[in-house]
């Protein structure tokens, strides 16, 4: 079995700025997404189809939340070796600090990784969306006897002066690379692409940020303390020196780097055949399972709208929204292009009928559209939220971020608010 000699190593990245304020209190992979899963869901339930069941996530900000997360749903058998481990930064007497970049976070914690039996560790991000077959990619890395494979996605010129960019031989070998290049350099960088990618003017090659190396390679590259990342330094420095196999990947695939892309990210699962596919056997996305209710509707007209389990609700109107766990939204309210993350708890009955007490979820007769509302957010009655053409600003319980208004986790909004 190839999946028994691989070590997964998934980067949680760090202080996850553009993620905020919903990287306030969490780590970028504990960010809740599509209403029921949280993003360090995505690499791992690829890990788990592709049988690979070793697992390492590192990460080094607000980690609590994450820690439960893992705890509470990744449980494998007694008798297998198949684990996931969250390994925060933590000071040794060889190291004293944070990580300072993504090859530094893995040299920091090899002598973690290399307890373990392995040939190859895969190295993937903890804040991207996509369903990827990894046995396919480390298949081809050992036939091809590459010591680093790199997944490679084709983007628009557009997009290209945002990513790594490469080129490769016409068998997948790469040849160079170059980091976020400028428009003028393009010309020179497109590669062969297939007919479906052309018509889509998806010429060049961009890093996925997705890698396997050899054991061997990469204890000695870790031993090379003046490299910190492994885009900007490890790659372009490697790439002559050792075989490195261009893996090109056509599905979807996003990178959640801010609110922007976060928020299209959601809403997108609302489309009527969505580019990530939450319904495809093959490719399931595990989460915690947790034991709730159905859902509860009650006079609300519903348009391409996602709703997760347990919920209450009775508004007028729910329109291209994804509605998260235990959500509550109340009568006449109308809800548009919005994403609401839902509620960690239940309130009880004498709490929600206590006005002393404010009600989680969303009140009566309120308009919400272009939001984010993070989890446990107390929406008063009557209340106007109408993000699109705000301009970014930030208060005690929300932010404007891209023009997406973002409700803090937590917040209290009063009854009459308008933002």
């Amino acid at each position: 079995m190839i999946n028994n000699k691989v070590l997964s190593i998934i980067l949680g990245g760090g202080q996850g700025s553009r993620l905020y304020p919903l990287t306030e209190s969490r780590s970028k992979p504990a960010v809740p997404i599509a209403g029921k899963y949280r993003l360090v869901d995505i690499p791992i339930s690829n890990c788990i189809n592709a049988d690979i069941k070793r697992m390492y996530v590192l990460t080094q900000f607000n980690s609590a939340s994450l820690n439960r997360h893992i705890k509470n749903t990744y449980h494998f058998s007694f008798f297998s070796s198949a684990f996931v481990d969250v390994l925060a930064a933590e000071q040794t007497p060889g190291n004293k600090g944070w990580f300072q970049g993504t090859a530094d976070a893995v040299r920091q914690s090899m002598h973690h990784f290399v307890r373990h039996d392995f040939e190859y560790a895969l190295i993937l991000s903890g804040d991207q969306l996509y369903q990827m077959d990894y046995e396919e990619m480390i298949k081809a890395h050992e036939e091809s006897g590459a010591k680093i494979s790199i997944a490679t996605i084709p983007v628009n010129a557009k997009d290209a002066t945002s990513f790594g960019i490469l080129k490769s031989d016409d068998k997948n070998v790469i040849t160079s690379f170059i980091e976020k290049p400028d428009s003028s350099l393009l010309p020179d960088w497109t590669s062969d692409v297939s007919d479906d990618m052309k018509a889509q003017g998806r010429n060049y090659l961009a890093s996925m940020g997705i890698y396997i190396f050899n054991r061997d390679l990469l204890i000695e590259l870790m031993n090379d303390e003046s490299t910190i990342d492994f885009g900007k330094e490890i790659i372009p420095q490697n790439i002559d020196k050792h075989k490195t196999l261009s893996y090109q990947y056509e599905g979807y695939w996003t990178d959640i780097g801010n609110i922007d892309s976060f928020f299209e990210a959601n809403i997108g699962l609302t489309d009527d055949i969505p580019d990530f596919d939450l319904y495809d056997k093959s490719k399931r996305i595990y989460t915690r399972a947790r034991m709730l209710p159905t859902t509860k509707i009650a006079g609300t007209a519903l348009n391409k709208t996602v709703i997760a389990e347990g919920c209450i609700i009775s508004a007028a109107k729910i329109e291209k929204s994804v509605i998260g766990i235990r959500s509550r939204i109340g009568d006449e309210s109308t809800i548009i292009n919005t994403y609401m993350m839902g509620n960690d708890h239940y309130q009880n009955i004498d709490d929600v009928n206590n006005s002393n007490i404010p009600t989680i979820g969303i009140g009566a007769r309120c308009f919400i559209k272009n939001a984010i509302l993070d989890k446990n957010c107390s929406i008063g009655d009557d209340v106007r939220i109408n993000g699109g053409n705000l301009k970014d600003t930030e208060t005690d319980t929300y932010a404007v971020k891209d023009g997406i208004v973002v409700i803090k986790k937590d917040a209290i909004i009063s009854n009459g608010t308008v933002i």
